[in-house]
């Protein structure tokens, strides 16, 4: 019989880390875990609308920092970032609510990405956006998965979406794919979200698997000094 897999845990290490990291000792690992959990619930409720794709915690003795990962930073950050610190004073009030020790050094940062269309989670939020705006849905996906595969680096992409559509009195499932979405290869660099599209008469499920070519070797530029000269080298 096949498992299936969550496409993100089955490349943790591999290709992908962990979205809230720190240590903790035994006392304190319960109250961290609920309170990141919370809080990412909180944040992912409150900046809906604002095209978030992930929400990282760092954590150490000291400090907390919290990384929103977005392709309109703008609408997070605001005029002269008074949306940022209106949004950091809320997850502060969040903590305390739920009884989560203040941390001496709180930052929050926003990072634009900057290929939004390779990202299954903005990719996945903008179909359910154009669902609950009542637009047809095979219009909207087939329409979503060309701008999709037109993105740089993607090399296929996979829609599926359940739920009552089109208001149909019974449930069914419709899927679009293009290209190729290789699952149970460990070096594909395959993203991968769900998402919930709300109507009036249900909630529709939205899943995205977007790939993005295979990675072989770390990316991250290596430096070395070739007669004196500091050069940077990209391992492809």
């Amino acid at each position: 019989m096949s498992k299936i897999v969550h496409p993100y845990a089955h490349r943790l290490i591999i290709l992908r880390d962990w979205k809230s990291r720190w240590f903790a000792d035994p006392k304190k690992y319960v109250s961290y875990l609920k309170g990141d959990v919370l809080i990412r619930q909180f944040l992912e409720k409150k900046l809906r609308g604002m095209y978030v794709s992930t929400i990282e915690i760092e954590r150490s003795r000291k400090a907390t920092r919290f990384i929103i990962k977005t392709s309109r930073p703008g609408l997070i950050i605001g005029r002269s970032g008074e949306g940022a610190t209106k949004l950091k004073e809320e997850i502060l009030k969040k903590m305390d609510k739920l009884k989560i020790p203040r941390p001496e050094d709180f930052k929050l940062e926003v990072m634009e990405i900057s290929n939004p269309e390779a990202d299954a989670a903005i990719v996945a939020y903008m179909i359910a956006e154009g669902l609950e705006k009542r637009m047809p849905y095979r219009r909207v996906i087939k329409t979503i998965i060309e701008k999709v595969m037109q993105a740089r680096g993607v090399e296929g992409a996979r829609v599926v979406l359940s739920g009552r559509l089109g208001g149909a009195d019974i449930a069914r499932t419709e899927e679009l794919k293009r290209g190729s979405i290789p699952l149970q290869t460990f070096r594909a660099d395959i993203d991968f979200k769900r998402e919930r599209a709300t109507m009036s008469y249900g909630v529709i499920g939205v899943k995205v698997w977007i790939y993005r070519g295979k990675i072989f070797a770390d990316k991250k530029p290596a430096r070395s000094e070739v007669a004196g000269d500091k050069k940077e080298v990209k391992l492809d």
